[in-house]
């Protein structure tokens, strides 16, 4: 079955075989914040790297590019990510992340699926190269925004809820500006979310999990934008669950 894409295509769906077979850790929608931490994960990267990856890229692009209608793109797109993790680490994963991505759209533009993005190889490695850079980017500007929005360490635990929610509220918001509210835009919502909590302090992945999936109880819909009060409502939804404590009010 076919499904939209932000651009107006028809997307075809994903062969069932490649859905239960790819790695669980080069899932973005999996990937812990200490594997996309750009800090922890350092990326060397100069026109000579960049010239060497685009023509390693190209080298593999298959030859048959009618790949809707068969498995060589699949296998090509899984090749990809697994050559960028191994060559720069698993935080590389999200390259193909693409906004209207359905069941879990994300921000990358310059790809847009296995169908609609393999071509010749010159074009098809640039496209790659580009949205790896655009989903770095995105890593680089998120830490940045987790740094400013962090609670104090000396905070108690009324303070800590107050910077949590207001943390969630302006992150909720970024992803909608990005995505626009596109396909599935709350699965990197909800990433966003898990690796915001864990880069604040909360060390387990299953305890940030959990704390967002309850926050947002299922009340993000694709193509909808959410209305601020309940963009309010989940940010104090999620401090309390984190921390105990309702965020106060200045009256």
């Amino acid at each position: 079955m076919a499904r939209a894409s932000s651009t107006g295509r028809s997307r075809p769906a994903v062969p069932r075989r490649y859905v239960t077979s790819i790695d669980l850790e080069l899932r973005p929608g999996s990937l812990p914040w200490s594997a996309a931490d750009p800090d922890r994960n350092p990326f060397s990267w100069d026109e000579a790297e960049k010239a060497r990856l685009t023509a390693l890229i190209a080298s593999m692009v298959p030859a048959d590019r009618t790949a809707e209608q068969g498995m060589a793109g699949w296998h090509f797109y899984h090749s990809v990510t697994e050559l960028l993790g191994a060559r720069y680490g698993r935080w590389t994963c999200g390259w193909h992340w693409a906004v209207g991505e359905g069941g879990g759209g994300g921000v990358v533009v310059s790809w847009c699926c296995v169908a609609h993005s393999v071509r010749e190889p010159g074009p098809t490695a640039a496209r790659i190269v580009a949205a790896l850079l655009e989903w770095r980017d995105w890593l680089e500007e998120l830490a940045e925004r987790f740094a400013r929005l962090a609670p104090p360490p000396d905070a108690d635990a009324e303070d800590r809820s107050w910077y949590l929610e207001r943390a969630a509220t302006r992150l909720v918001t970024l992803v909608v500006d990005r995505t626009g509210a596109e396909d599935g835009w709350y699965g990197l919502c909800r990433r966003v979310l898990a690796w915001y909590l864990s880069s604040a302090g909360v060390d387990s992945e299953e305890d940030v999990v959990r704390a967002v999936d309850e926050a947002i109880g299922g009340r993000f819909a694709s193509w909808t934008t959410p209305k601020q009060t309940l963009v309010d409502s989940v940010g104090e939804s999620l401090a309390i669950r984190v921390t105990g404590e309702r965020p106060y009010r200045d009256v």
